[in-house]
């Protein structure tokens, strides 16, 4: 699919093996799919369901284990496998996170967070470089959501972001539910944020839902935890609002990971985000008429 004839894609949604073969069958009413290729890396069966579903849906591949900010450096085994499984599907967008998740050999179930400081930029400029040799495309970095900040950190996540973009020819993959779930977190302004990032270099969107939990350290204090296991929030879709105005209508992700709904909700969120589109759409055009 040519990147030109994306921003008119409606909302996507994670295909997750509980629903491929319902996909599969029924070939639902979706603009289109994001996979976590670790899903389907070991299942053949799974995968041919998704080869062939890749014929008529346009796929975006979301790595959750190459690990590009590892210390040790990126499994080149798993990109090699990443790699095939891409070539079979070529997807129109591959991403993946601002993070670590292995050591020594280990994949963990957690993806987190790093320094923002020249060390750990060199450190993951050579790594995304490493990855788009390897997959031969851009290579889009999601930001993260975070709970804590590094005293370490030397720059601005808006900052980091951008020389990765500047250094390493990347993309960004901005999740605005990431954004708020982490301006709450670290107190700062999630519009602020949006508006710090390069324009240019944001490809696409996600949108999960998130949990608050009592913070263990202050009783009075909320916690959000991003665990894509709920509907999205009103608040995150004002932000997403925000995003559509200034980075335009790039493809955008609904994420839902954790306690699967029937696939009909996951379509229900999406048409809610295409809502939110529709209406900035229509008031850039009513802005345009009237001046």
């Amino acid at each position: 699919m040519s990147l030109h004839s994306t921003s008119s894609l409606n909302a996507g949604v994670g295909l997750r093996l509980p629903h491929i073969l319902e996909v599969a069958t029924t070939r639902p009413a979706v603009s289109w799919l994001e996979i976590h290729p670790e899903n389907f890396l070991a299942n053949p069966h799974a995968t041919e369901l998704l080869v062939d579903l890749a014929r008529e849906y346009p796929v975006s591949v979301h790595t959750v284990g190459i690990s590009i900010g590892s210390a040790r450096g990126i499994d080149r085994a798993h990109l090699a496998r990443v790699r095939s499984l891409i070539d079979r599907l070529d997807p129109f967008l591959v991403s993946g996170h601002l993070a670590w998740s292995t050591h020594e050999g280990e994949y963990l179930n957690d993806l987190l967070p790093l320094p923002y400081d020249e060390e750990t930029l060199d450190l993951l400029a050579r790594h995304i470089d490493e990855v788009q040799g390897e997959l031969a495309r851009p290579y889009l970095v999601e930001n993260p959501s975070c709970y804590v900040g590094f005293g370490a950190s030397r720059m601005k996540e808006t900052e980091f972001l951008a020389e990765l973009v500047a250094r390493t020819g990347c993309r960004l993959l901005c999740d605005v539910s990431n954004v708020h779930v982490s301006s709450i977190n670290l107190d700062y302004d999630p519009y602020a944020y949006l508006d710090e990032l390069p324009v240019d270099a944001v490809g696409e969107f996600h949108l999960g839902g998130f949990l608050v939990e009592a913070d263990a350290d202050d009783a009075s204090a909320e916690v959000l935890i991003d665990t894509h296991s709920v509907p999205i929030s009103d608040i995150a879709l004002d932000l997403y609002d925000y995003a559509l105005a200034r980075f335009g209508p790039q493809p955008t992700l609904i994420e839902w990971d954790s306690d699967l709904p029937d696939f009909a909700a996951l379509l229900a969120e999406a048409t809610r985000a295409d809502a939110v589109k529709r209406r900035v759409l229509y008031r850039e055009k009513r802005y345009a008429a009237a001046g």
